[in-house]
């Protein structure tokens, strides 16, 4: 039995050679050929010792493509200098351009990008070694690489192994042995020398191999990386026909550890802080956009007007956008505003500074381009009324339209009970009269007075929220007088009244979730297809959900390590995870007027077999081919039909 086992273990090199995909059944009817191209040997031969020469050569038993070469075909040692890889009829070149190391095991990965010329079937996962030296480097380890956030697969990044254990090498060094994720998200890494490594993942923008922007997105696992072989013993079945069993054999096979790595990959939240862009996108305000945030506002300092109360500042919470509304005609309306805008700067050795930046803006639309098309459409205007009154058209005399401020309330006949009715303007408002706002409640026949609250919305200039009461299967009535509201430009609202009507209980379900070794951190995300339709923290164990309105819901949690209520990314400085994310493997569907109780415990599964494939964006390249067979069979069957 040793000598077996030590006997496989030097031929298992020939397993990593070609591992074909499972076969694909043929949809009904489909005489389409799905069987992929076959290897019939190379130049130099499959794991070839001691080759210097840098052109290889492959041969198939068809006429062959390549899909996309330069996303899924990976060559390790990584390549600086872009190979040149080529078909040429039933054959496949390719020419390394950097230098041979000595004493290495070279792997080209061409994953699935070989495929036949005419119905495009792949060879899966088919990879070819030599090497420079006397021995051929057979270990390997497989995973697979998934996005922080949502656990959607991702398909195409950089993953990459370093024997130098040092947290400097990724950003540093280009990795020592490389590999890239298919549609699912796995991942494969070859001709591996024994040994202990770090893994990573790595969206290449830059394409050399190493951690050096930080719009790159990244992953590293906290653990070392030792990888190693293991006999096991499997069945083989021979068959005399599709239907009848000759033998059973159990036989030994070699497997390469570790295949189960997940890397879960993320992008930094950005620490380099510059100013973006600058725009007046009309007269009356100017923003000015930074690549982060800060904790204070910068500092203006007007030019060419004056400094006194001379605007209003709308701002995001972080300050990475602030928008500046000017309060004098005179100012606004001149074509150039001049100012000095002093802010915190990213210098080159990562310290904020301070810096001052000259801005001259100008808008898109100038004051007398606007009164010009104003003029132009008062002059049509006329000769339109001039037109009609040589017909002898009874012309009305003009009046001039009052002009009130735009509002938009957000109510309806049909509220929800957890919302409240929105208000929103389009510039900031500078005067509220609270007795002109006033809120009822039909009760019968009559209009009954409500108490209310009315507010402006947090982290919202321009929108304010009307809190009442509000009891199902009741409806209520908003009524403004006029100017209730007054804008920073002087318009006014008009009198104007809403009324909107909130659900019954019975249009509602509710869902009782008890969320097994539940930490106080975590965070319970209800998902309507992309949206997050409702946000609850774990208390004790539960996570309870009221007024759900019926639909079908996904669950995902987020173990919130910093209690700030959204999920938050990594720094591979500080060797901080993002943190973690775990769905529900499976959906809720709620009904009218039903109560649900569901246990979940977020750690039963591998975080990789969680995510439900009815909601993941990347779909497996098995069910896309099947799909487009199926596509192309129902087009024959149309087609052989009208014949």
């Amino acid at each position: 039995m040793k000598q077996t086992i030590r006997h496989l273990i030097g031929i298992a090199a020939v397993a990593l050679l070609v591992v074909a995909c499972a076969s694909i059944g043929s949809p009904d009817g489909g005489p389409y050929d799905e069987t992929p191209p076959v290897f019939l040997g190379s130049t130099p031969e499959p794991f070839a010792l001691g080759i210097k020469d840098k052109r290889v050569t492959l041969k198939f038993d068809e006429f062959i493509k390549i899909e996309k070469a330069a996303e899924k075909v990976v060559i390790s040692p990584p390549q600086i200098t872009q190979p040149i890889i080529k078909t040429s009829g039933k054959s496949i070149v390719v020419e390394l351009d950097d230098s041979l190391k000595e004493n290495t095991t070279y792997s080209i990965d061409f994953s699935d990008a070989i495929v036949d010329n005419n119905e495009g079937n792949p060879l899966g996962n088919f990879a070819f070694l030599f090497s420079t030296g006397d021995r051929i480097d057979t270990l390997a380890v497989s995973g697979t690489v998934l996005n922080a956030e949502n656990l959607e697969p991702i398909k195409g990044i950089l993953v990459g192994l370093h024997r130098d254990l040092a947290d400097s090498a990724f950003t540093t060094k280009p990795f020592d042995r490389v590999s890239r994720t298919d549609a699912d998200g796995r991942f494969t890494i070859r001709g591996i020398a024994p040994g202990t490594y770090r893994a990573y993942a790595l969206q290449d923008v830059n394409q050399n191999y190493i951690f050096d922007q930080k719009n790159e997105m990244i992953a590293f696992l906290d653990s070392l990386v030792v990888p190693y072989t293991e006999v096991r013993m499997h069945q083989d079945t021979t068959w005399i026909d599709s239907l009848t069993i000759d033998t059973i054999r159990t036989v030994p096979r070699v497997h390469y550890l570790p295949e189960d790595l997940v890397l879960a990959a993320f992008t930094e939240t950005p620490t380099q802080r510059y100013l973006v862009k600058t725009e007046r996108p009309e007269l009356k305000k100017f923003s000015v956009y930074f690549s982060t945030g800060s904790d204070s506002l910068p500092q203006l300092t007007p030019l060419n007007f004056a400094d006194e109360d001379a605007y209003i500042v709308e701002s995001s919470v972080d300050y990475d956008s602030i928008t500046y509304w000017m309060r004098d005609t005179l100012a606004y309306y001149q074509d150039t505003l001049s100012m000095a805008l002093t802010y915190l700067y990213t210098d080159t050795l990562g310290l904020l500074v301070p810096r001052t930046d000259t801005l001259n803006l100008v808008p898109k639309k100038t004051r007398a381009k606007i009164l010009q098309e104003e003029e132009k459409k008062r002059k049509e205007a006329e000769k339109e009324r001039e037109k009609r009154m040589k017909r002898g058209d009874t012309i009305p005399e003009p009046t001039k339209k009052t002009q009130f401020l735009n509002i938009k309330i957000n109510a309806g006949a049909s509220m929800d009970l957890t919302a409240n009715v929105t208000i929103d303007f389009t510039e900031p408002i500078v005067q509220i009269n609270d007795t002109a706002i006033h809120l009822f409640k039909k009760v019968d026949t009559l209009w009954v007075p409500e108490p209310h609250l009315f507010r402006q919305r947090k982290h919202a200039l321009m929108g304010y929220e009307l809190l009442g009461e509000w009891k199902p299967d009741m409806e209520y009535k908003m009524t403004l007088d006029s100017i209730a509201f007054t804008g920073m430009y002087g318009l006014h609202t008009k009198q104007q009244e809403t009324t909107f009507k909130f659900k019954t209980l019975d249009q509602y379900s509710t869902l009782f979730l008890t969320v097994a070794n539940a930490q106080s951190s975590y965070m319970v995300q209800l998902l309507d297809g992309d949206k997050v339709a409702r946000q609850q923290r774990v208390e004790k164990g539960q996570a309870d959900f009221y007024f759900l309105k019926p639909g079908t819901y996904h669950i995902r949690l987020f173990n919130d390590r910093n209690g700030n209520g959204v999920w938050d990314t990594g720094l591979y400085e500080t060797k901080l995870q993002a943190e973690e994310v775990y769905y529900f493997p499976g959906s809720i569907k709620t009904r009218e007027n039903w109560d649900y109780t569901q246990e979940w415990n977020p750690t039963a599964l591998p975080v990789d077999q969680q995510k439900p494939d009815d909601i993941k964006k990347q779909k497996s390249d098995t069910k896309e081919r099947k799909s487009k067979n199926a596509e192309r069979e129902a087009k024959k069957k149309k087609q052989q039909n009208k014949n």
